[in-house]
């Protein structure tokens, strides 16, 4: 397996059963990006494109996927950026890490719904940075 440096992107309605190495398919139209994972382990990278996910960013020549691409889920645990066409591959982490991501994930999403759940009304949405420390604390405990 050889690491991707490059990846292109098509921009698609449907994103093809078969994925080609070194593509990026966007779809527009049903919010999701695919490609196979830069590793080359040939696994399917799924990235949903929505507030509370990745954000796809087309500079009118190139796509940027933000945040990082981690792989947790696959054997090979490959762990990226695709900033501007390129790969820019970053560290593994420890699956203590991973899951500090995850529950930090899923505090942002809970805290994003929450807040368009009250839109219009007066809401003070609970700092995330607190309840973050919060979790890690109890974690840590």
């Amino acid at each position: 397996m050889s690491r991707l440096r490059k990846i292109s992107h098509e921009f698609v309605e449907f994103v093809p059963a078969e994925l080609a190495e070194g593509i990026l398919y966007v779809s527009l139209e049903y919010g999701t990006a695919s490609h196979l994972c830069g590793c080359g382990c040939g696994n399917k990278v799924v990235t949903p494109l929505s507030p509370t996910d990745w954000r796809m960013i087309f500079d009118g020549e190139t796509v940027s996927l933000d945040s990082s691409i981690g792989n947790w889920s696959f054997n090979c645990q490959s762990h990226y950026w695709i900033v501007r066409g390129k790969i820019r591959w970053t560290t593994k982490l420890s699956r203590e890490r991973i899951e500090e991501v995850r529950h930090c994930d899923a505090a942002n999403k809970d805290a994003y719904f929450q807040a368009k759940q009250h839109e219009g009304e007066d809401y003070d949405p609970p700092d995330r940075r607190e309840s973050l420390w919060k979790r890690l604390i109890d974690w840590w405990e």
